[in-house]
């Protein structure tokens, strides 16, 4: 029992740091914080981690002009009304809230692991892992 209690810490710590990026970014694209829309303008470092986490590239996707004069057949202008009956059901908006706090949750609960993984442990060997965890994605992506 006590090689696969290590062997969990391990891994744990290895992955920490992708599982807090997919919790973080992952919260901000329920409500599309990151894309464009109406006056509303993310960050150009959410645009590029939200590209990272959904296309595995740290890159802004070009944006699409709706409604210019001779943008083509499938370029529109959506009014208010449009905008309104595409509004989500219920339903939708309570399951994204729900996944904001499971979300949430799951970022406390890797940062408390680290915490007692780290502050348990006598051996530098997790703090390796952490930093592997943390730059090879990193570097990976780079490339």
């Amino acid at each position: 029992m006590s090689s696969i209690r290590t062997w969990h810490t391990y891994l744990g710590i290895l992955i920490a740091p992708s599982v807090l990026f997919f919790a973080v970014t992952g919260a901000l694209q329920l409500f599309s914080l990151h894309e464009s829309h109406g006056s509303y303008q993310p960050a150009v470092l959410i645009e590029k981690l939200s590209s990272v986490h959904k296309d595995q590239v740290f890159a802004v996707k070009a944006h699409e002009d709706h409604g210019e004069p001779g943008a083509g057949p499938d370029s529109r202008n959506t009014t208010a009304q449009e905008e309104h009956e595409a509004a989500p059901s219920v339903g939708t908006v309570l399951l994204k809230w729900y996944f904001l706090v499971v979300a949430v949750a799951l970022t406390t609960s890797t940062l408390l692991g680290l915490w007692l993984a780290l502050t348990r442990g006598r051996t530098r060997t997790r703090w390796w892992l952490l930093g592997l965890g943390t730059f090879l994605p990193i570097l990976l992506t780079a490339f």
